[in-house]
């Protein structure tokens, strides 16, 4: 099986990779490969059957899959709006002043653009009135590049003020002394609701659960047990990292996962889901609400919460 995923070098999407580094999805059953591609191309490639499964943003799925038809999310890989912004260490900006951007070069990836843009909006930033260059850091769509830690080493070389991305990034510019982190819309800076824009999570055709349904319950499966372990041993984050992430922030990885232990739950709620889909329509993916269970695998529920 096949799992794309927009970001490999992430914390976001990390249950994913260490259900397969950790060989869960072998005990389940089933060999998968967890692969990057642009959020685009992912979610294309689900529709189009090149692969199995996107571990993404779940907003995402919808540019390939309008009005939901067709695609289910099955397993909440990690709650809430993962991108943090992170502007220079020496600008003079406060925690949760969004403002902050206003003149500034900001780096953000397709796809976590438009939550970006959004939050601007929300709080009455105008980027073209207001100055803000909004667009990828260099290199970063480089085919296999990570986006956060590429945008971690653009603000170091002076080539951003500031970036859009996921907490490895971030972490990595703080550690370096050359970023702060201004808004996490997880821990509440930022409009109201900015931090439920959308979520971390798995996605796969209707069609796949409907011949495979068991296939997919397995992956199901081992997303959730690669969340218990991550709870219960942060540590095995760096063992998964070692393998798939460059030196540097393969050492990051582990203390970033327990401290974001709290977002690693695989329940996909009624609000969120609803949250998310008035984010979607507000930034013209979808045109009106839709059911939760037209949204979300519902027969997989069950297994979200494994028996204590």
């Amino acid at each position: 099986m096949r799992i794309a995923t927009p970001d490999l070098v992430t914390n976001s999407y990390f249950p994913a990779l260490a259900a397969e580094e950790l060989g869960l999805y072998r005990e389940e059953g089933f060999d998968a490969h967890v692969e990057l591609l642009p959020s685009l191309e992912a979610v294309n490639a689900l529709r189009d059957g090149a692969v199995d499964f996107v571990a993404g943003g779940a907003h995402t799925t919808l540019l390939a899959f309008p009005g939901w038809k067709g695609a289910k999310v099955v397993v909440a890989l990690s709650q809430g709006t993962p991108w943090l912004l992170v502007l220079r260490a020496d600008l003079p900006a406060r925690r949760g002043d969004v403002g902050a951007v206003k003149g500034l070069r900001i780096g953000v990836a397709p796809g976590p653009d438009r939550a970006f843009l959004r939050l601007l909006h929300e709080v009455g930033i105008d980027p073209v009135r207001d100055g803000i260059t909004i667009a990828p850091v260099p290199g970063a769509l480089v085919a296999g590049a990570s986006f956060g830690v590429t945008a971690a080493l653009a603000l170091e070389r002076g080539l951003v003020d500031g970036f859009w991305a996921n907490a490895l990034g971030s972490e990595t510019a703080v550690r370096r002394g050359v970023g702060k982190i201004v808004i996490d819309v997880r821990r509440g800076d930022g409009p109201p609701g900015a931090g439920h824009y959308t979520f971390a999570g798995l996605s796969t055709t209707e069609a796949l659960i409907a011949r495979e349904p068991e296939r997919v319950a397995a992956a199901v499966r081992a997303i959730v047990r690669a969340q218990g372990l991550l709870k219960t041993d942060p540590a095995r984050a760096t063992e998964v990292g070692r393998r798939r992430f460059p030196p540097a922030a393969a050492e990051l990885i582990a203390a970033i996962v327990e401290r974001d232990l709290p977002f690693y739950d695989p329940v996909i709620s009624d609000g969120s889901v609803a949250a998310m889909n008035r984010f979607a329509q507000a930034i013209g993916l979808l045109a009106g609400p839709v059911a939760y269970d037209e949204v979300v695998a519902t027969r997989f529920r069950g297994l979200w919460c494994p028996p204590s």
